[in-house]
Parts: structure tokens; sequence; C-alpha cells
């Protein structure tokens, strides 16, 4: 993570802050880039054990800040990106899968996070109060189904035709841009109203009335495409983290 964080800056030109302090004391990395009015945030890794997510940021990051890539100038132009590659970083250190120095599963603190005892998540919605969201990713992995998918938001309040619209055409971009992606396989739908706003997509998605999804990746490999020597491996993660960008750029004209 600090190698990363050190690139982006020192190489990559990104901007880095701390929003604070976790509950161990270290500090929680924002990285942005760009200089466009569409605030982009994405961040990785809210359970430590799905390092796969960091991987994906890499990989988006590295593109992002490649001067040499025309769909990555394109973005930083028309939008601002809000990265925190690791959301645990206590978590990520001490070797947990899925919880923080204190226990708490990030993931299901987003309705209201405790200073004391989920600090990373409400610096990060404090944070997002303070700027605004046009567009929320959070990247994880899943132990179980072998595909990458988008899980979406449905089961918020505030759900309506110009987000369904904004989701199945984001999902319909990333297909075009990696063959690592799919759509047919992943978690049921939420019924509507019955989204858990502890969930960071679900908040995040009511709060700012944004298109608003969690990514999943594979812990072992992708059934559709298996690679049999590594299976779904960190190259395969930075490659689909800077494929990502393609489908952004996509659907960005239309996030507001």
């Amino acid at each position: 993570h600090a190698d990363l964080v050190a690139w982006a800056v020192k190489e990559g030109g990104a901007r880095l802050s701390q929003l604070g302090g976790t509950v161990d004391g270290r500090d929680l990395d924002l990285l942005t880039a760009g200089t466009g009015p569409k605030k982009i945030w994405i961040i990785a890794r809210q359970h430590p054990g799905e390092s796969m997510a960091e991987w994906w940021a890499e990989g988006m990051l590295k593109r992002l800040l490649n001067p040499h890539d025309a769909v990555a100038q394109s973005l930083l132009r028309s939008c601002t990106f809000y990265v925190i590659p690791n959301m645990n970083p206590d978590g990520s250190t001490r070797g947990h899968l899925r919880c923080n120095a204190v226990g708490r599963n990030l993931n299901r603190e987003w309705a209201s996070p405790c200073p004391s005892n989920s600090p990373e998540v409400y610096l990060t919605l404090q944070a997002m109060d303070q700027i605004g969201v046009d567009f929320f990713l959070d990247v994880h992995g899943d132990e179980v189904l072998p595909y990458n998918f988008i899980v979406g938001n449905e089961g918020i309040e505030g759900w309506s035709d110009r987000l369904e619209g904004l989701q199945n055409a984001f999902k319909q971009a990333y297909l075009r841009h990696s063959p690592d992606f799919q759509v047919e396989h992943g978690y049921p739908k939420t019924e509507p109203g019955k989204a858990n706003m502890g969930i960071a997509t679900a908040q995040v998605g009511q709060r700012f009335n944004c298109l608003s999804m969690t990514l999943e990746q594979p812990f072992k490999d992708t059934a559709d495409t298996p690679n049999a020597v590594q299976g779904w491996s960190p190259e395969r993660c930075l490659n689909f983290g800077a494929s990502v960008l393609g489908a952004i750029a996509e659907v960005v004209k239309d996030l507001r």
C-alpha cells in the first residue's frame, strides 16, 4: 500500500491527503486526481483480507495517472477522482479477513459510523458530505462465486429509472472493456425498500442520489475465463482495474 501511494504521488502526480487516523492511529489515505466537475469516488479493501481489491485499485490508478493514455486524460479533464485504495489499513496489518482493529465490519457501519469504533467510515463519509459524490464504486472479493460481478442498488428507497439506466449502461460498458466481467451471475437483487443502509453502496447511493455499486471479484478464478496456472492473479486484477476507466468514460456524461 505504501509503495502504491508513494508511486501515485511522486510519479503519477496524484494529490495525497490523510482523512484522519484509524483506530490504531494509521493514516487513512485519500488520493485525488483530475480537475473536472464530476466527482468519482472509488474505495477498496473495506474487508482487509480481500487483497484483490487493492490490486484492482492499483491497476486503475496506474492507467488513470498515465499521461499517455487518452481515455485517462479525458476523464481527468471531465472528472475529479477520489480514491481510497485501502479503507482498512489496521485490518490489513493485523491480518484480519473482514474487520478493523476493534472487530467492526466496516461495510456494515455506514448508516451511523462511530468516530471511535469505525473512524475509517466516519471520516470517509464526512469527506463525501463536504465534496459530493456523482459516482461511487466499492471494490471487494467474494470467497464463493467464481465471477466478477456488480452488486446493484435496487433496494434503496431512492431507486429510480435514471439510476437503473445508469447501472445497466455501466455494466454493459464494462462487458465491452473486459472479457473478465460478466452479468449472468451474482447476488440476488434486494427487494425495493429493503436495502441494508449500513452497507456503503446503499448509504452513498441514497444519500447522494448517484450511481453507486459494489464490484466483487473471485478469490480463486473466473469460471468463464480461467487461468490454469495462476487463477485470478494480481496481474489480472491490475488489468481488470485498468479496464474500468473505459466503462466510466462511457457513462460519465450522463451521471448528472
